[in-house]
């Protein structure tokens, strides 16, 4: 039967040796990465044989006490009852009280035992029972904490190797697929947009052999870092703390373990870990909120994310601004501004692309439909699956789909953006409702576009994050789309009325764009059925085909339009010609990608990875600032793509355009404008004159008081505000620019 392994060591050893003699460099001491860290700038001194005299009055013990180094602003009645091994340096100990919340407690160091650490200016350091080789920043509070540890080989929760150590022991995090086949090693620092290439490309060995090397010079492959605690940064009442280094101002209270990470907190963003909660080899971002009874293992949180009331995040990396509550979250790489909350839902390998919310009952996670649990579900952004959906793997959304609640047993692919997917569980079919947030809910999409916005608390924002839902990426898809409703609405008029002869693809397209031109009610009575949404041989319906197209059109024509609007009131043009000349040449319509929530063309990303594999970028500072520089260039390459969208949806050179020509653009801009506010009011109207809503109150006071009034919404006067002064500036454009 196998025994714990105790070694018996000389009690001298206590507190030194904490490299071993073979990772020392030539010349150097064990302190040599510790004198590296120490930035406290205090000039430290020996003992006095007084000070000696009082710290042994105090109950305070040392193996040697000239490893026991002070600052002149020392006060040894200051610390009591503590027991010191090794090398111990100590800053400014004044006669004050500490106050953080409701915790009051005096300046200095009590009741502990502490190995090879050193404290900045007036730190209070109570009943820790095991403290060693920290670095404690000034002012910090720990009290009330069972275990304060570093080891000789930490990592602080980087995925490295160091000295001496096998590559098994590095760690990686298994992102968008449960086999390993997509894993990346984290570092502190990862973006989204890192995330998804490493994990993405993964039939470039050279580009991922780039990544690797990247990771591994930003660390330095040395044993014997010491952790920190940084500056005013409070803990108490913790249980473990291993190998994790915590930035400034951080608030730590009632963890019951934190081992092999990195808590950044300071400047960009206090973060606060709370009660009962765990976490093992990750990175934690600036701003971050963890607490009550969390549950992450193997993990990167972006800064200004949460983590609350018992979630588990393993294998996973989530993005910036994004909530999870609750639910388990496995395997997955989320891009920033995403919700999850409630206890029983469930996301598993998948890679989601932004602006989500995944609603209670959700399971997606039935991913083990081979013989191999390598399932993925690739979610566009926007993505919002129903109360208690299930989904199966492998399954790909356009943004901004939405789900009905149900069970989908087969895989899907819904290529058509802003879709509502539902089940006729009557006639076993898939009901697909293409511009259903166009139609019915313009109120929740124009609110997710301005509440991300207005909630990206980002101090540092290396990437752009586009929030619109009018932009390249769906724009694409809208055009996608359309194409796709002409040869689907083609089809399904032929085999009504001509049935018994084939008809190509391209047929197909011409009729229905012919029947959608002529605005034929023929359409109306046609089933249009698609093909290869689902991995069944039931039928796909779409319904409302008719609206959705003409809908599709139209909010290109305005995301054309208002980039063209904004164009003008930046540059101030004098006349209609000065503008015309102005325009960029008419270019093609480029295709977009979705770098981690920042949008880029697909010749940037390629000139990305060559440049990476080339040299030309060669860390991942120089990556972080080539996105920087291309989100700086975004807002003229949007405008080239919206402009190249007008001329292609409405078949028009806007260089050679007329008065005439112009004034129709602006004319159907402010129409556009106008029913999409009337819809942002209609879509949350319904919500106050539904008899079924109402029923719940005896009154329009009760009712009023508990839901507010519909006239006091802030989001719907806003936009109602933005409609009137849209159609204000597009009026004196007109006016200027004839």
């Amino acid at each position: 039967m196998s025994h714990n392994m105790i070694k018996k060591m000389p009690i001298a050893s206590l507190g030194y040796n904490f490299i071993g003699k073979e990772f020392i460099p030539k010349g150097q001491d064990e302190y040599y990465l510790r004198e590296i860290q120490d930035r406290s700038g205090i000039d430290y001194r020996k003992l006095t044989a007084y000070e000696i005299e009082v710290l042994v009055r105090n109950r305070n013990t040392s193996d040697d006490w000239n490893m026991f180094l002070v600052s002149d602003a020392f006060n040894p009645e200051l610390v009591k009852n503590c027991k010191f091994f090794g090398l111990v340096r100590i800053g400014k100990l004044e006669p004050f009280c500490l106050s953080f919340s409701d915790l009051k407690t005096p300046v200095g160091l009590y009741n502990s035992t502490i190995i090879s650490c050193d404290f900045g200016d007036n730190v209070v350091v109570d009943n820790v029972n095991y403290l060693s080789h920290y670095i404690i920043g000034n002012e910090a509070i720990i009290v009330n904490v069972n275990e304060l540890v570093t080891t000789n080989h930490t990592k602080f929760g980087n995925g490295i190797v160091k000295d001496g150590e096998k590559e098994d022991v590095r760690i990686w995090l298994e992102l968008c697929n449960e086999n390993g086949g997509r894993k990346v090693i984290p570092f502190n620092g990862m973006l989204p947009g890192d995330a998804y290439l490493w994990s993405k490309y993964r039939d470039d060995d050279a580009l991922l052999n780039k990544f690797k090397q990247f990771t591994e010079a930003e660390f330095k492959p040395n044993r014997g870092f010491y952790g920190k605690v940084g500056h005013r940064t409070v803990i108490k009442n913790c249980a473990i703390i291993k190998d994790v280094w915590i930035g400034n101002d951080a608030y730590i209270k009632g963890a019951n373990k934190l081992k092999n990470l990195t808590i950044n907190s300071g400047e960009q963003g206090r973060t606060q870990i709370g009660e009962g909660c765990e976490l093992v080899n990750g990175i934690v971002g600036f701003g971050c909120t963890i607490f009550y009874g969390v549950k992450a293992v193997r993990f990167i949180m972006a800064s200004n994310s949460q983590l609350k009331y018992g979630a588990r995040l393993i294998n996973s990396y989530l993005g910036n601004n994004a909530t999870i509550s609750c639910c388990e979250v496995l395997n997955s790489l989320i891009f920033p501004a995403h919700e999850q909350h409630h206890n029983n839902s469930f996301l598993c390998a998948a890679l989601v692309m932004g602006q989500s919310n995944i609603a209670a009952g959700a399971t997606i996670g039935s991913n083990h439909n081979s013989r191999s649990a390598d399932g993925e579900v690739i979610m566009g952004r926007g993505f919002w699956p129903g109360l208690c959906v299930s989904i199966k793997h492998n399954s790909k959304f356009a943004s901004f789909s939405i789900l009905t609640k149900g069970d989908y047993p087969t895989e899907l692919n819904i290529p058509i953006p802003f879709s509502l997917v539902s089940l006729d569980a009557h006639k076993d079919q898939l009901i697909v409702m293409p511009g259903y947030w166009f139609m019915y809910n313009m109120y929740a999409l124009a609110r997710n576009s301005w509440k991300y916005i207005d909630r990206d608390k980002r101090a540092n924002k290396i990437q752009q994050i586009e929030y619109d839902y009018l932009a390249p990426d769906t724009v694409n898809e809208l055009f996608s789309s359309i194409e796709l409703l002409e040869e689907l609405t083609g089809a399904a008029f032929h085999k009504k009325f001509e049935h018994k002869k084939e008809f190509s693809i391209a047929e197909n397209i011409k009729k229905g764009k012919s029947l959608f031109t002529e605005q034929s009610k023929l359409i109306d009575e046609l089933e249009i059925v698609a093909h290869d949404f689902e991995n069944s041989k039931r039928k796909t319906v779409l319904i409302k085909v008719k609206r959705s197209y003409h809908l599709f059109k139209e909010m290109i024509q305005f995301y054309g339009t208002s980039q063209l609007i904004q164009f003008i009131q930046q540059n101030k043009f004098k006349s209609l010609g000065e503008l015309t000349v102005a325009l960029p040449n008419r270019s093609k319509r480029e295709d977009w990608l979705n770098i981690g929530g920042q949008l880029m063309t697909v010749s940037t990303v390629q000139s990305l990875k060559e440049k990476v594999k080339k040299g030309r970028i060669k860390s991942w500072d120089a990556l972080h600032e080539f996105y920087t520089e291309e989100g700086t260039r975004y807002p003229a390459q949007k405008l080239k793509h919206a402009l190249a969208s007008l001329q292609e949806i409405d078949q028009i050179n806007l260089k050679k355009m007329d008065a005439a020509t112009f004034a129709l653009l602006l004319n159907k801009a402010v129409a556009t404008k106008e029913w999409m506010s009337k819809g942002i009011c209609v879509s949350r109207e319904k919500d106050y004159t539904n008899p079924y809503r109402k029923m719940v109150y005896d009154t329009q006071k009760e009712m009023d008081n508990v839901v507010g009034k519909l006239t006091d919404n802030s989001f719907i006067t806003q936009q109602i505000e933005e409609a009137v002064a849209f159609k204000k500036e597009v009026a004196a454009i007109k006016r200027k620019l004839k």
